[in-house]
């Protein structure tokens, strides 16, 4: 696991686009969105990265097979290189809410405010990827305690390429220990990059 560290929102920000930046020249990759709220486009898309998501085909009658054809998407590609996501301050990911299951798959989730449904990337699915990118806020759950289903951005911990960005705030609850060590491995994180790769580089 890597901790990145920067002084602020933006400083962070530009080595996460960065590191994505590089990513997306190096393997040319497709992408899936993560989730989206019941009644909305269906999430389903698999596209090129470079072409446009397509426009609203209207709303899906089969939420079910929705997501299990979005499984089976996912699978045909290859699996999922990078997924790249933020963390909710009650260290959720994508809609998988406190005190869901850790190893569920893509699915319907029943959600605690309004709107009442979505569709959403299971834990298991994320954890499927092969390197896990994301803007950290709920820090000290995430990596000082336990794997804990009711903070399932925890379940990361046991992921073997998980990267958290964040800035200086996101830190204030975490040891000063964990923060002097991650920060003592900047030299190394910023290998990942620098330089910046461009397009003409493949």
């Amino acid at each position: 696991m890597r901790l990145v560290i920067l002084e602020d929102y933006d400083l962070a920000s530009e080595w996460a686009a960065k590191y994505i930046r590089n990513r997306i020249i190096q393997f040319k990759p497709r992408y899936f969105t993560l989730g989206l709220l019941t009644g909305s486009t269906p999430f389903g898309f698999y596209k090129k990265l470079i072409e446009p998501p397509p426009g609203p085909p209207g709303n899906v009658t089969d939420l079910e097979a929705e997501c299990e054809a979005f499984e089976k998407k996912i699978a045909q590609a290859g699996g999922i290189d990078l997924f790249v996501g933020g963390i909710g301050p009650d260290g959720h990911i994508a809609f998988n809410e406190p005190g869901s299951s850790l190893v569920y798959r893509t699915r319907v989730k029943t959600l605690s405010k309004v709107p009442t449904m979505a569709l959403t990337v299971g834990v298991g699915t994320v954890m499927d990827a092969r390197t896990l990118l994301h803007y950290a806020f709920a820090l000290y759950k995430a990596i000082e305690e336990g794997v804990n289903r009711m903070w399932t951005v925890s379940a990361f911990q046991q992921h073997l390429h998980t990267i958290f960005v964040c800035d200086e705030d996101a830190t204030l609850e975490l040891r000063v220990k964990t923060v002097k060590y991650f920060k003592g491995l900047m030299h190394v994180h910023n290998r990942l990059v620098d330089p910046v790769l461009s397009i003409n580089d493949q």
